[in-house]
Order: structure tokens, then C-alpha cells, then sequence
């Protein structure tokens, strides 16, 4: 490395680091840009990624939980203009605007902003901190008030009404985006009823076993009302079940045949089979490890598929099976991929169209971040040495004043109209002496 690099005066090292971080923080702007379109489109999902940050993951080589912050913060700064202008202009880094898009909001980004111009990352950090800290305080009392009520209307179905602390709403909407990312993506289903959806699929979870982990033996038991027949075709059953969900039901699971006369009578009640013994299921973990699609990181959670169903003749043993997560079991059976293994063993995914999924990412794209200054420049970023560093001379942040200044803004009179003092840019910072 130190051959590839001219030797230089350290100060000329110091300007083309500073200027190149600059460069760089203007290109994540702009790298997040294309992200929160890339998600707003969903082009990930022609790929049957989970979500943008598995694609992401698979892709881009970021880690998951990185590149969920990333899918945050791209959202986040859609709301949030002046911290955007002054990221896409190279002023302010990616972890200052990480830190800011947690609790800013149009009203005070400036006050956060004016931090970030001062201060360094870790004094942005301390007063988001301070804030998260205050707003668990005054979270006290909306706890308090935490209710949930339901009834029953005239047709049956359920009303729900409830009123949830900021922290258990959180924690419930990250759930809930948790469990409509394992469900199958459907034109006809809108988003307030995919929640619905997700809500039950939480539900289920539960009542499983608690925490609702199936890493291992029977998941559940299926009781088939079905003839086999109508497994064996793409028909759907009079309950309205298609056949290629009752196959992946019945993938990973005990199973109760109900022989029924056409009025639904039951004639006889198989014997309750099970598919897959402890000793394969570890077996098959030890092999495949996790989800087997290209790209896919779970590795708890998951179902065995049988590659050739046994509805079909399939045998229930190692080289007939593969683990899938439970998004990608949906999209191998309801959403139309194709899955097979080699003599050798080697799974191969194809989509609906019967195009072989790629096992890797495109290698095809190759980064030059001396492109960087010439492509700023054309769209009219004037980056140099001095345009990222703060203007922070050692001074002592005055915590206490910033979060008072913050908490100013946020009641509803203005402090103008209120004669209350308005701290001035930088008056947050004082002098150690």
C-alpha cells in the first residue's frame, strides 16, 4: 500500500484525507438516495429478497444490521431537507446524520444542524442521547395511560382499539414490519390488510410454543380435509385453500388425513404421520445450515422443503430436502420458484420464468472513487479539505443549555412571542478555560 501512495508532506496528506471524506459523505447521500427509491420501488422483491437490506446484504456485502440503518436513514432524510442539503454537499458525515435522523425533526434539524457544524460526531451523539433520555422521562406518564379494548361487531368480525407508550408502539410496528416482510407480496392485498395479516402471523407465533421458535421438530400438525388428489393436482379445496399451500404445510410437519364423503362426514381418520425425525432435521441443519436461497442469511426459523413433494412421491430423506426460511417456502411454493438438487448436491433456484437465480452477486461493477471529485463537480458541489471538518477549537458543549434550546422549540408558543432567550449559533459550546 505505501508503494501505491506518493510520499507527501503530512499536511498534504491531511487536506486530501479531510477532502476525500467529503467526497465520500456526498457520494452516501447520494448512495441513499437510490436506496429509498430502489425500496420505494421494490425492486427487491424481483429478486424474492426478504427486503432491501437483505438485498443489500447480498449485494452490496453490508452487513444486515448496517444496512437497515442505511434503509432508515434514507427514509429519514426525506423528511428531514436542511440535514439533507448539507449531506449531499459533503458538509456533515454519515454518522452525524445517522445520529440526527433518530430524533430530529423539520422543525429542529437546524438547532441538531448547528451542533453538527460546531461539534464533532460524538458531541451529536451525547445530545441525541440527552433527548432519547428526556423523552423516556416524559414517556412515564403516556405508559400510564396504555389501554387496549375490542369487541365484536354484528358480522363477526373484531374491532380493536388501542392507545400504546411510545416505546411499546415501537417495539410492536418493528413486529409487525418484521412479520409482513415473511409474506408474500400480492397486488390484490393492500397495505392496511397485509398488517392484519402480519398481526395474525405474530399471533400464531405465540401460540405455537411462547416464543414461537420451531428450529426443530414438529412446527405444527395439519389436519388434511382434502382428498389426495386434490394435492396431487393445482386445484383449490372447498375451503378455499390452494393446493400449493396445503404442499407447503405439509412440507415440515405431522399430518392427520380425514377420509370425508362429499358432505364433509368423516369416514375414517388416518393415523398422524411424521415427515421428518429429529435425527434427519439435524441431519439436514448440520448440511444446508440455514435458508438455502441465494442471498438468504436466516438460519433459525426454518422450514425443510421437500424438493419432489411426497403428495408427489417423494421420499422423505437428506438428498430430498432442503431448509428454507419461511419467506422463501412461500416463494417456492404460492409465488412460483422452482428449486431442484444435483447429483452432486448443489441446489438450483429458478424463478417464476424459469430463469436460474444467481448463487452470488454481480461482480460485473467495479468502484473508482477517483471518479468521485469529477462527478461532484459536475453536479456543482464546490468539495475541498475544509468543507467536512467542524469548526470545533476543543470548547466544552454545554449539554444542558442544548437540550433546553431543543425543548424550547418543541412547546407550541414561540420564544419570540414568549420573550424567552434563544441560544445563537454555537452558544452551546464554551470555552475550557
Amino acid at each position: 500500500m505505501n508503494a501505491a501512495i506518493p510520499h507527501a508532506p503530512l499536511h498534504t496528506l491531511e487536506d486530501q484525507i479531510a477532502e476525500l471524506a467529503a467526497h465520500i459523505s456526498a457520494a452516501t447521500w447520494r448512495l441513499l438516495a437510490l436506496i429509498r427509491e430502489y425500496d420505494l420501488r421494490a425492486g427487491w422483491n424481483c429478486g424474492a429478497a426478504k427486503s432491501c437490506a437483505h438485498w443489500l446484504n447480498w449485494k452490496c456485502g453490508i452487513g444486515l444490521g448496517a444496512a437497515r440503518e442505511k434503509v432508515r436513514v434514507a427514509h429519514a432524510l426525506a423528511e428531514l431537507p436542511q440535514t439533507s442539503a448539507a449531506f449531499r454537499e459533503g458538509r456533515i458525515s454519515y454518522s452525524k446524520v445517522r445520529a440526527i435522523t433518530r430524533v430530529a425533526t423539520p422543525e429542529n434539524e437546524d438547532y441538531y444542524l448547528m451542533i453538527a457544524h460546531h461539534g464533532t460526531a460524538a458531541h451529536v451523539e451525547r445530545l441525541v442521547s440527552a433527548m432519547r433520555r428526556l423523552s423516556r422521562e416524559e414517556a412515564q406518564e403516556q405508559l400510564a395511560q396504555r389501554k387496549l379494548s375490542w369487541y365484536v361487531d354484528s358480522d363477526g368480525s373484531y374491532l380493536v382499539r388501542a392507545r400504546l407508550a411510545p416505546e411499546q408502539g415501537e417495539r410492536l410496528l418493528r413486529a409487525l414490519e418484521a412479520a409482513e416482510e415473511e409474506l408474500p407480496l400480492d397486488d390484490t392485498v393492500t397495505r392496511s390488510m397485509r398488517r392484519v395479516d402480519a398481526l395474525e402471523r405474530m399471533a400464531d407465533s405465540y401460540l405455537a410454543n411462547g416464543a414461537g421458535d420451531s428450529s426443530g421438530g414438529d412446527r405444527y400438525t395439519v389436519h388434511v380435509h382434502t382428498r389426495v388428489e386434490a394435492l396431487e393436482a393445482a386445484a383449490v379445496t372447498e375451503e378455499d385453500v390452494s393446493a400449493e399451500t396445503s404442499r407447503r404445510a405439509a412440507c415440515d410437519c405431522g399430518v392427520v388425513h380425514w377420509l370425508e364423503n362429499d358432505r364433509g362426514q368423516a369416514l375414517d381418520i388416518g393415523r398422524r404421520s411424521r415427515n421428518i425425525t429429529p435425527a434427519l432435521r439435524r441431519a439436514l441443519e448440520y448440511r444446508d445450515g440455514g435458508c438455502t436461497f441465494p442471498g438468504c442469511t436466516t438460519r433459525h426459523h426454518v422450514d425443510a422443503h421437500h424438493v419432489v413433494h411426497w403428495a408427489d412421491g417423494g421420499e422423505t430423506k437428506l438428498d430430498n430436502l432442503v431448509l428454507l426460511c419461511r419467506h422463501h417456502h412461500r416463494q417456492v411454493h404460492e409465488g412460483g420458484y422452482g428449486v431442484a438438487l444435483s447429483p452432486s448436491g448443489e441446489k438450483r433456484f429458478r424463478d417464476p420464468k424459469g430463469t436460474l437465480v444467481p448463487t452470488g452477486p454481480d461482480t460485473r461493477f467495479r468502484g473508482n472513487v477517483l471518479a468521485l471529485p469529477s462527478a461532484h463537480s459536475v453536479a456543482g458541489l464546490e468539495i475541498d479539505a475544509g468543507t467536512l471538518p467542524p469548526r470545533w477549537q476543543g470548547e466544552i458543549m454545554d449539554l444542558s443549555l442544548a437540550v433546553q434550546a431543543l425543548v424550547q422549540r418543541d412547546e407550541r408558543s414561540g420564544d419570540h412571542e414568549n420573550g424567552r432567550h434563544r441560544p445563537g449559533d454555537g452558544e452551546a459550546f464554551r470555552s475550557g478555560g
